[in-house]
């Protein structure tokens, strides 16, 4: 098994998180030029780990369409042939994962999480008395 399908399996990034850091905060335009400072193999394993993890799936997909399929496949096997198709249909109008102005609003809900059970008043006179009673005289 080879270096690289052992990173694929384990889950490994294969570059440093420094790199990883500007890939994810560089603009759309910004991250070709990254991406062709690592060879093929290393960008193949890349769009594969990116496509793992959803925060990352568009970034996956921009680094996928510098990849060949054959270094594609290599690494990530069906996900990989899967990903290589994905990185060539027309990109739809989704919000990028770092745009706060396109966030899906959050709907609270109005109604009671919970509802309680009606107290017993017996119970509540009970302690009505036992609170209203003196206390009884401590013996030494």
């Amino acid at each position: 098994m080879s270096l690289s399908r052992i990173a694929f399996e384990n889950d490994a990034c294969p570059v440093t998180e420094d790199m990883l850091g500007s890939l994810y905060r560089a603009s759309e335009h910004g991250l070709p030029v990254l991406v062709e400072s690592v060879s093929s193999d290393v960008r193949a394993m890349l769009a594969l780990f990116c496509y793992r993890r959803a925060h990352l799936h568009s970034m996956s997909l921009a680094i996928a369409a510098t990849c060949n399929e054959r270094d594609l496949v290599e690494q990530g096997g069906i996900v990989g042939k899967t990903l290589f198709a994905m990185s060539r249909e027309a990109p739809t109008d989704a919000p990028s994962p770092s745009s706060y102005g396109n966030r899906r609003s959050i709907t609270l809900s109005t109604k009671p999480l919970t509802t309680f059970a009606a107290l017993d008043e017996d119970l509540d006179e009970e302690l009505d008395d036992d609170l209203k009673s003196e206390p009884a005289p401590l013996t030494a």
